[in-house]
């Protein structure tokens, strides 16, 4: 059996364990699955308090709705879609409020963080001068990607950063594994297309 196979597996016992009424099977789910789910909601708002509201209201939905989880996709896949949504919709909602401010990549990710987006992504390198080349084309790449399209940001964030199957993003999405794989392609078209030569 694969991880994934017991991954899935486990997380079905659990949901089993919740609907039984035990509430530690769901504090479980919780410690298993906090830290992946905020990453994803981070990467999507690139803001930790917005990021850690979104997830504590990802589990306080999943908590009320599993009752009526009937386990048609895994368990990760059904929260990576409460997640999503919820992110979404704040995502809008920073969008609007905040449209008319440019962001700088070396700008604190919010007032009560110093962190920068230019030190969220490290460079896994040997040499200063390697790391030089790879910093700036990391920031090149996390600058494209600030100038995708929400959808395309999404998808690419999905299946690149949390190395996601097409099956799971389209459940996540909901949306076709054939419209997965295109909007994929035209994400990474788009993201080559703002990067010029860096991305070859």
């Amino acid at each position: 059996m694969s991880s994934k196979a017991q991954e899935v597996a486990f997380d079905q016992t659990l949901v089993a364990r919740f609907k039984g009424g035990d509430q530690a099977a769901f504090d479980e789910m919780v410690s298993r699955y906090w830290d992946r789910i905020y990453s994803m909601v981070h990467q999507l708002l690139r803001n930790q308090q917005d990021a850690e509201e979104v997830t504590q209201d990802a589990f306080i939905r999943a908590h009320r709705g599993l009752v009526n989880f009937r386990g048609d996709s895994a368990f990760s896949t059904w929260l990576y879609q409460i997640a999503t949504n919820l992110a979404r919709n704040r995502y809008w909602y920073w969008w609007r409020r905040k449209r008319d401010r440019s962001i700088s990549f070396d700008a604190p990710v919010s007032h009560d963080n110093e962190t920068t987006l230019a030190e969220i992504i490290p460079a896994d390198v040997e040499s200063p001068g390697q790391a030089s080349v790879t910093q700036e084309l990391l920031d090149n790449i996390a600058t494209g990607m600030e100038k995708l399209g929400a959808k395309h940001r999404e998808i690419l964030i999905l299946r690149n950063v949390k190395n996601l199957s097409y099956e799971e993003i389209a459940t996540i999405l909901g949306i076709s594994v054939g419209t997965v794989k295109s909007r994929i392609a035209r994400a990474r078209e788009s993201l080559r297309a703002k990067l010029g030569d860096d991305f070859k």
